[in-house]
Protein backbone atom coordinates (compact mmCIF):
# COMPACT_ATOMS: atom_id res chain seq x y z
CA UNK A 1 0.00 0.00 0.00
CA UNK A 2 1.64 3.35 -1.07
CA UNK A 3 0.94 5.70 2.22
CA UNK A 4 -1.24 8.08 -0.56
CA UNK A 5 -3.75 5.11 -0.27
CA UNK A 6 -3.85 5.87 3.69
CA UNK A 7 -5.20 9.23 3.82
CA UNK A 8 -5.57 10.73 7.58
CA UNK A 9 -9.06 10.12 8.87
CA UNK A 10 -11.03 11.68 11.82
CA UNK A 11 -14.19 9.26 12.63
CA UNK A 12 -16.49 11.23 14.60
CA UNK A 13 -19.46 9.82 15.85
CA UNK A 14 -22.48 10.57 19.00
CA UNK A 15 -24.92 7.46 19.21
CA UNK A 16 -27.39 6.16 22.04
CA UNK A 17 -25.78 2.48 21.96
CA UNK A 18 -23.36 1.16 23.56
CA UNK A 19 -19.64 1.91 22.37
CA UNK A 20 -17.08 -0.86 21.58
CA UNK A 21 -13.02 -0.44 22.26
CA UNK A 22 -12.42 -2.73 19.42
CA UNK A 23 -14.72 -0.98 16.82
CA UNK A 24 -13.08 2.30 17.65
CA UNK A 25 -9.35 1.42 17.93
CA UNK A 26 -9.48 -0.65 14.33
CA UNK A 27 -10.35 2.76 12.79
CA UNK A 28 -7.60 4.52 13.68
CA UNK A 29 -4.50 1.55 12.62
CA UNK A 30 -2.52 2.06 10.00
CA UNK A 31 0.47 0.07 8.62
CA UNK A 32 2.38 3.44 8.29
CA UNK A 33 2.00 3.69 12.65
CA UNK A 34 3.45 2.52 15.37
CA UNK A 35 1.02 3.68 18.25
CA UNK A 36 -2.44 3.41 18.38
CA UNK A 37 -3.07 5.64 22.11
CA UNK A 38 -6.90 5.26 23.83
CA UNK A 39 -8.48 6.74 26.21
CA UNK A 40 -12.00 5.52 27.34
CA UNK A 41 -13.86 7.37 30.06
CA UNK A 42 -16.26 5.04 31.95
CA UNK A 43 -19.53 5.53 34.53
CA UNK A 44 -17.73 4.66 37.43
CA UNK A 45 -20.63 4.03 41.00
CA UNK A 46 -19.36 6.65 43.40
CA UNK A 47 -18.91 10.48 43.42
CA UNK A 48 -18.38 12.51 46.46
CA UNK A 49 -19.93 9.59 48.69
CA UNK A 50 -23.18 9.49 46.63
CA UNK A 51 -23.67 6.14 45.17
CA UNK A 52 -24.28 6.22 41.26
CA UNK A 53 -26.58 4.41 39.76
CA UNK A 54 -25.88 5.03 36.23
CA UNK A 55 -25.31 8.30 33.81
CA UNK A 56 -27.26 10.13 31.15
CA UNK A 57 -25.76 12.22 28.33
CA UNK A 58 -27.24 15.15 26.41
CA UNK A 59 -25.80 16.92 23.22
CA UNK A 60 -26.70 19.66 20.78
CA UNK A 61 -25.42 16.92 18.34
CA UNK A 62 -24.64 19.25 15.22
CA UNK A 63 -22.36 21.56 17.28
CA UNK A 64 -21.30 18.76 19.10
CA UNK A 65 -19.91 17.08 16.18
CA UNK A 66 -18.05 20.91 14.60
CA UNK A 67 -16.70 21.15 17.84
CA UNK A 68 -15.03 18.11 17.68
CA UNK A 69 -13.77 17.91 14.30
CA UNK A 70 -12.37 21.17 15.63
CA UNK A 71 -10.25 19.36 17.69
CA UNK A 72 -9.05 16.75 15.46
CA UNK A 73 -7.82 19.99 13.24
CA UNK A 74 -6.39 21.57 16.42
CA UNK A 75 -4.44 18.00 16.53
CA UNK A 76 -3.09 17.87 13.14
CA UNK A 77 -2.14 20.94 13.52
CA UNK A 78 -0.03 20.29 16.93
CA UNK A 79 1.04 16.74 15.84
CA UNK A 80 1.49 16.69 11.78
CA UNK A 81 2.58 12.89 11.95
CA UNK A 82 -0.95 11.88 13.78
CA UNK A 83 -2.64 9.66 11.15
CA UNK A 84 -6.49 8.98 12.28
CA UNK A 85 -8.39 10.19 14.90
CA UNK A 86 -11.23 8.78 16.17
CA UNK A 87 -13.74 9.93 19.04
CA UNK A 88 -16.73 8.31 19.71
CA UNK A 89 -19.25 9.23 22.37
CA UNK A 90 -22.68 7.64 23.69
CA UNK A 91 -25.69 10.01 24.59
CA UNK A 92 -28.60 8.46 26.73
CA UNK A 93 -28.66 6.33 29.61
CA UNK A 94 -25.07 4.84 30.40
CA UNK A 95 -24.67 2.01 32.88
CA UNK A 96 -21.93 1.33 35.68
CA UNK A 97 -18.80 0.31 34.10
CA UNK A 98 -19.74 1.36 30.33
CA UNK A 99 -17.67 3.68 28.35
CA UNK A 100 -19.44 7.72 27.98
CA UNK A 101 -16.27 8.09 25.74
CA UNK A 102 -13.64 6.30 23.37
CA UNK A 103 -10.60 8.46 21.67
CA UNK A 104 -8.35 6.80 19.97
CA UNK A 105 -5.42 8.57 17.67
CA UNK A 106 -2.89 6.49 15.57
CA UNK A 107 0.78 7.87 14.70
CA UNK A 108 4.03 6.90 13.80
CA UNK A 109 5.34 7.35 17.20
CA UNK A 110 4.01 7.27 20.51
CA UNK A 111 4.56 10.26 21.85
CA UNK A 112 2.73 12.16 19.50
CA UNK A 113 -0.90 9.99 19.94
CA UNK A 114 -0.42 9.72 24.03
CA UNK A 115 -0.61 14.13 23.98
CA UNK A 116 -2.83 14.20 21.50
CA UNK A 117 -5.51 11.63 22.89
CA UNK A 118 -5.00 13.60 26.27
CA UNK A 119 -5.18 16.75 24.49
CA UNK A 120 -8.75 15.56 22.51
CA UNK A 121 -10.28 14.21 26.32
CA UNK A 122 -9.41 17.88 27.69
CA UNK A 123 -10.57 20.05 24.95
CA UNK A 124 -13.60 18.02 24.88
CA UNK A 125 -14.57 18.36 28.36
CA UNK A 126 -14.01 21.91 28.00
CA UNK A 127 -15.41 23.26 24.49
CA UNK A 128 -18.20 20.56 23.46
CA UNK A 129 -22.03 20.88 24.14
CA UNK A 130 -22.49 17.54 25.95
CA UNK A 131 -24.08 17.52 29.55
CA UNK A 132 -23.80 14.71 31.88
CA UNK A 133 -26.53 14.58 34.81
CA UNK A 134 -25.34 11.56 37.37
CA UNK A 135 -28.58 9.53 38.67
CA UNK A 136 -28.03 8.69 41.93
CA UNK A 137 -30.16 6.83 44.56
CA UNK A 138 -32.95 9.15 45.48
CA UNK A 139 -31.96 12.10 43.63
CA UNK A 140 -29.97 13.39 40.44
CA UNK A 141 -27.79 15.89 39.62
CA UNK A 142 -26.82 17.90 36.12
CA UNK A 143 -22.46 18.32 36.16
CA UNK A 144 -20.69 20.84 34.69
CA UNK A 145 -17.28 19.70 33.62
CA UNK A 146 -14.39 22.03 35.85
CA UNK A 147 -12.50 22.66 32.39
CA UNK A 148 -16.04 23.83 30.50
CA UNK A 149 -15.11 27.50 29.31
CA UNK A 150 -18.65 28.84 29.37
CA UNK A 151 -19.39 27.31 32.58
CA UNK A 152 -16.94 29.44 34.38
CA UNK A 153 -17.32 32.67 32.24
CA UNK A 154 -20.37 33.45 34.37
CA UNK A 155 -18.74 32.95 37.90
Amino acid sequence: MDESEDVPKDFVKLKSEKLSVDEVSELVVSPYCGAVSLFIGTTRNNFEGKKVIHLEYEAYTSMAETEIKKICRDVRQKWPSVKHIAVHHRLGVVPITEASVIIAVSSPHRAESLEAVMYCINTLKASVPIWKKEIYEDEYSWKENKECFWANSEK
